[in-house]
């Protein structure tokens, strides 16, 4: 018998597979231009709530799609709050607005657990790439010479890659 310490998601594959060639490479972006300007750009969040505002009317009954659309405007209030109280970036609290109607309510543990992993293997993947040779691979990278910053825009677009990745195979 196998350990499996991923956690179940409730997304439905059909709709994880829906949004991901659309989603999935803005969170690359997101990442990329992160660690390289240490900024998430305000084109990359709108076009990732583009995406959900074009498809989720599709996707989702319309009370539902509602209340997504809602979230996400709840949860940018909450980033600017938490952002001019110094707690994340402009471009973080953005981008996990923009993020948050893609997100099944009943994942919202398994995707925190999900988040923690990223984090800390972004982190130690920073932190280990930043102290050896593979820096020189792209040596104007702003997020090397930032020693009290790190670039939330890498974990927080791989973990929405993941967690519709996980969505679509698990």
């Amino acid at each position: 018998m196998a350990l499996v310490l991923l956690p179940e998601f409730v997304l439905p594959a059909r709709t994880a597979m829906i949004f991901a060639p659309f989603v999935l490479p803005l969170c690359a972006h997101v990442a990329w231009t992160d660690l390289s300007a240490m900024r998430i750009s305000n084109k990359a969040v709108l076009a990732l709530a583009v995406v959900f505002l074009l498809l989720g009317p599709f996707l989702y009954p319309l009370d539902i799609y509602g209340w997504r659309v809602l979230t996400l405007a709840f949860v940018l209030v909450a980033g600017v709050v938490a952002n001019a109280a110094g707690l994340m970036g402009a471009g973080d609290a953005k981008f996990i607005a923009a993020a948050s109607p893609f997100l099944e309510p009943a994942d919202l543990r398994g995707l925190l657990i999900l988040f923690c992993a990223v984090l800390l293997a972004a982190f130690a993947t920073h932190r280990l790439a930043r102290a050896t040779p593979l820096r020189h691979l792209v040596p104007q990278w702003q997020s090397w010479t930032q020693e009290n910053k790190f670039p939330m825009g890498f974990p927080l677009g791989a973990t929405l890659a993941a967690y519709l990745l996980l969505a679509i195979f698990v």
